[in-house]
């Protein structure tokens, strides 16, 4: 067994000496102080017969007082360990014991989310995780808002308000608190429960805050902004099958203005950039590297790159790429 198995037994046995043995404690003392009786009786049986035949009595001394208690406190731990060996404690899911595995083997048994994109969760700077549903139900709004041009603290609040009607005024509120502080510094956070609690035991102002800082997140995730000093960008993408990287640049030769994008797929997919009436595709049938490119004389305000994993699910992942050059 590997460590984390030996602490685990470790506590359970803490557990056991500490429950069972109030349980077991009076069985296991009548047991054991019959013992001991049992040898006072022989011992004074002993010393009687010796009396009767003449032999010189003797008597305990109070040294040999401690030598028994001694004596019995091993006894004790002995059997106690003796019982634990033979019925080891079980977990409450357990109606026997199980000898489980240091690693699993089988793909098919991999704990993966139920939704493709839903992993990408796990690079987000959230302080609680989102239920899958919510998770969802915001990538959704974000993709839909994501090439909207106004400002980005409305554009919150729009991605959030289906999740709270008539709740406006306080989703404005928080909204700018999450514009302006990181979430450790936030009033309406500070007060999140650890990440055992359920998303449905947080208080709405709780839920409302922490829904904002994620749609903060994606939105920021799904935007590629390219600009004179930064004409490269790159994004990471966790997915249930692997991890997507993109690579956006703009390259300038002369009059010939070129945008170019290059993914690594974690599987089979395809990749549309849209412009301004101008578009490219191109589709692969393996994992690997992809690219795409579009070339005009003049960059447009706006790209669209959509990316499509029919494995994964049928809802594909939109980008918008931003040049400021």
């Amino acid at each position: 067994m590997n460590s984390d198995s030996e602490s685990l037994q470790s506590q359970c046995l803490d557990w056991l000496l500490t429950d069972n043995v109030k349980n077991n404690e009076q069985s296991v003392e009548c047991e054991e102080n019959d013992g001991v009786e049992n040898l006072l009786k022989e011992a004074t049986a002993s010393k009687s017969s010796e009396s009767k035949l003449g032999g010189t009595p003797q008597a305990f001394q109070l040294g040999e007082i401690p030598t028994v208690q001694d004596r019995f406190q091993a006894v004790l731990k002995r059997r106690l360990q003796v019982q634990i060996q033979d019925h080891p404690p079980l977990f409450p899911w357990e109606t026997q014991l199980i000898d489980y595995p240091d690693f699993v083997d089988e793909p098919s048994m991999t704990l993966v989310p139920s939704w493709g994109w839903m992993a990408q969760q796990a690079k987000l700077n959230l302080p609680h995780p989102l239920p899958e549903r919510v998770f969802r139900q915001l990538l959704e709004q974000c993709q839909a808002l994501v090439t909207s041009s106004v400002p980005l603290g409305a554009k919150l609040v729009q991605v959030v308000e289906n999740f709270f009607p008539n709740e406006s005024q306080a989703l404005n509120d928080i909204a700018g608190l999450v514009l302006r502080s990181t979430y450790r510094s936030v009033n309406t956070l500070e007060t999140i429960p650890n990440i055992q609690s359920d998303y449905s035991d947080l208080q709405p102002r709780q839920q409302m805050a922490l829904s904002l800082l994620a749609a903060k997140q994606l939105l920021e995730n799904l935007t590629l902004p390219l600009s004179a000093t930064s004409p490269v960008v790159e994004r990471q993408w966790l997915t249930s099958v692997g991890t997507l990287n993109i690579r956006v640049e703009y390259q300038s030769v002369g009059k010939l203005t070129k945008l170019l994008v290059q993914a690594e797929l974690p599987v089979k997919g395809t990749l549309t950039l849209r412009g301004s009436g101008t578009l490219a595709m191109t589709t692969s049938s393996t994992s690997g590297d992809l690219s795409v490119e579009l070339g005009c004389e003049q960059l447009n305000p706006i790209y669209t790159l959509e990316i499509e994993f029919p494995e994964i699910d049928q809802q594909s992942l939109l980008f918008v790429i931003s040049p400021t050059i």
